[in-house]
């Protein structure tokens, strides 16, 4: 039976993004492997029968030396395993591991690109240097690898008409997926979210519209502050905006302190900090927000729609591949925190209004995105990839 491993820079993303292929794998009878730095969870893997496989990575280092030592140290622990198939994820993964997974003759090396990232956001002279440099990097990886996974149809289609990513190595498939049965309103204990609702000290009958995210500049969170604030300022206790998620240490786009605060302050937003209850904060929500300037496919609108939530975001790539604007919710203008209060105000009028779209987004998911759909392309490729090099087929 094939043996597979799949590496990223992080646990967590191995963690709650892969672990349903990897599971659908150990069932199949394959032999998984997580190759990633030791985390918060890296041991959570063992629960399932996939072993750790640990490497060294520092995130942000550009020095050239460190990043010829983490492809060594890649090639060290993959050259033992006898891979038939390597699954990368993410930019450094997805360079370093394909070179390190050549050298250590792996037969079939897969990279998957979750977004383009920030750098695709800003203009500065930085970005586009870093910008030419990643896709001079990608565009010898994706030659070198057998084929890359791309989960929006605007970044793929910019990587192949940069010639960046062959036509022929190029694979879409939309988003990471979500468990549309994990994901689901009617499975909330009532209970959780009477006990919810009172911790946070909302009323029956208030309007409650939720975001979240990181606390970055481009997560739009600075517009749905400004939007909130034109919205409190006309219907006050009506309607409540919560936050939830953190600042990301290091990041250079983290809004600042002082800002958040300033919002708490003035009663604008209820800020939450970082949550493990979701689908429980979904659940006692009217509205889901998500002004991001660009995604690959944000999960947190997977969940919203899975839990039936009507959805404003950007009209941007990615966001705009989960909501059908007028059908699940409206698309706004980056940026445009006046057209975002628009929105959000017709939602907060209209619960006829929320309830249609909430079961379109529920619908919408359930037939595009769910995991299970995902987890099936992925068997397919790897089958494809095996049968091609003259493997044996893993029986279903």
């Amino acid at each position: 039976m094939a043996k597979i491993a799949f590496l990223s820079h992080v646990d967590y993303n191995l963690y709650l993004f892969r672990l349903p292929i990897m599971l659908r794998l150990k069932k199949l009878g394959w032999e998984v492997y997580a190759v990633c730095p030791k985390g918060n969870i890296s041991n959570k893997f063992k629960d399932f029968g996939i072993e750790h496989i640990e490497y060294n990575v520092e995130r942000k280092s550009l020095n050239p030396f460190k990043e010829i030592e983490t492809i060594y140290e890649l090639y060290r622990v993959l050259r033992p395993l006898n891979l038939d198939i390597l699954h990368t994820f993410t930019y450094k993964p997805n360079i370093y591991g394909t070179i390190a997974g050549r050298l250590a003759k792996i037969p079939i090396i897969i990279n998957l690109v979750e977004g383009l990232g920030s750098l695709y956001v800003e203009d500065s002279l930085k970005s586009r240097s870093m910008r030419k440099i990643i896709e001079i990097l990608s565009s010898i990886t994706f030659r070198l690898s057998d084929r890359c996974i791309v989960i929006n149809s605007d970044d793929v289609n910019y990587l192949i008409s940069k010639k960046i990513l062959p036509k022929e190595k190029g694979i879409l498939i939309k988003s990471v997926g979500i468990d549309s049965e994990e994901y689901n309103p009617k499975k909330i204990d009532s209970q959780k979210i009477n006990q919810l609702r009172r911790e946070l000290n909302l009323k029956d009958d208030q309007v409650v519209i939720l975001m979240l995210s990181r606390l970055l500049i481009h997560k739009g969170v600075l517009e749905y502050f400004k939007s909130a604030e034109i919205l409190k300022e006309k219907y006050g206790d009506k309607i409540e905006f919560l936050i939830a998620g953190n600042f990301d240490p290091g990041n250079f786009y983290n809004i600042s302190k002082e800002t958040l605060q300033n919002y708490i302050e003035r009663k604008i937003i209820k800020f939450l900090g970082w949550r493990n209850d979701i689908k429980e904060l979904l659940a006692i929500s009217d509205i889901f927000v998500l002004p991001s300037y660009r995604e690959g496919i944000p999960r947190t609108l997977l969940e919203a729609g899975s839990m039936g939530k009507p959805i404003i975001t950007a009209d941007t790539i990615g966001c705009k591949e989960v909501v059908e604007h007028g059908r699940n919710g409206f698309l706004v203008p980056i940026k445009d925190y006046i057209s975002l209060a628009k929105s959000i105000e017709i939602l907060i009028n209209n619960e006829g209004m929320r309830k249609a779209f909430g079961e379109y987004s529920r619908e919408k998911i359930i037939r595009e995105f769910d995991i299970r759909n995902i987890v099936e392309q992925y068997l397919r490729l790897y089958n494809d990839l095996l049968n091609e090099k003259k493997y044996e087929k893993p029986k279903a």
